[in-house]
């Protein structure tokens, strides 16, 4: 054996520098596409710039437009309600079925699940399109379906209307993530321990105690995940609602108008990518505070 190679007790000593080679395509992945994006970004923020090129340092000048502009309030009001939207509309409709599906014994069980999950596996220009369809007056398939069940809706201009067009994608956003969240939920329920669930029912619990007191604490870091998670999804918003308009702006008043899309608006209609950066960072910050309120608050709230 060679005098240069070192014995230990479990072989040949290992290159100091190997673990080093096993981790460098990821920290050349992570330099290249979230460092540098990140400190150019930090940079950008203090600059007005006309394109990539041109560039004067305004310091918190771009913060400053941001938090006066009137438009900015519009696509946070927008992005806002679209979350809470799907918190309180979206999440409870994904629980209950799987609470459905999780207690069926149908053959069929399966085929649900996957009928229900089928529509978030085409992208949101997908679904945006095939909706901007969907809603159209006279013979789109929504408005349709409105009048043959309740007699209203045939001449409804949903995507021209300021009052209807963000209904419109919280009622596009249901049908495409329902399913998405009820998997979750369907996961974290079958592993609740169903001895405690028949404990409870023999001692005389109905069906809300039950959910109350045994199956609800056993989902929570599941149904924490998913609040926190539909949150960041819904303030990230806009692929969706700028397919929905064909890209021709956000609606009349802008009433589609997101966050992401005021960002995509002043980057690359405008040209100021410091303004765009400043409005990315902010949304950071945004989305950053929510999620450690809501984090806080589920911790701090137990169900007994």
């Amino acid at each position: 054996m060679s005098a240069n190679v070192k014995k230990s007790k479990g072989g040949p000593d290992r290159h100091p520098l190997a673990p080093w080679m096993f981790l460098a395509p990821y920290l050349v992945y992570a330099a290249v596409f979230f460092a540098y994006p990140l400190l150019y970004a930090g940079w950008l923020a203090f600059h007005q710039t006309d394109g990539p090129q041109a560039s004067v340092f305004v310091g918190l000048g771009n913060f400053k437009f941001v938090f006066t502009d009137p438009m900015f309030y519009k696509a946070l009001s927008n992005t806002t309600i679209y979350a809470i939207a799907s918190i309180c509309i979206q999440l409870p409709i994904a629980l209950g079925l799987a609470m459905l599906l999780n207690n069926s014994n149908s053959r069929m069980k399966g085929a649900f699940r996957l009928m229900i999950f089928s529509p978030n596996l085409v992208g949101q220009i997908f679904v945006g399109v095939m909706f901007a369809v969907i809603f159209t007056p006279h013979y789109g398939l929504f408005n349709k379906g409105l009048n043959a069940l309740i007699g209203w809706g045939l001449e409804e201009q949903w995507l021209q209307n300021p009052d209807l067009l963000l209904p419109a994608l919280i009622i596009i956003s249901l049908w495409m993530y329902v399913g998405y969240n009820m998997i979750y939920f369907l996961a974290g329920l079958q592993s609740v321990d169903k001895q405690l669930i028949e404990a409870a029912q023999i001692d005389g619990a109905n069906a809300w105690q039950t959910f109350l007191h045994i199956t609800l604490p056993q989902i929570k870091p599941i149904a924490i995940f998913v609040v926190i998670m539909s949150t960041i999804g819904s303030y990230q918003l806009f692929e969706l609602p700028f397919a929905l308009m064909k890209g021709q702006g956000f609606g009349p008043d802008n009433a589609a108008l997101t966050i992401v899309g005021y960002l995509y608006d002043w980057g690359f209609n405008v040209g100021d990518l410091g303004t765009a950066a400043a409005i990315g960072w902010v949304l950071a910050v945004i989305i950053f505070t929510i999620s450690i309120f809501q984090i806080k608050v589920t911790r701090a709230y137990d169900v007994d």
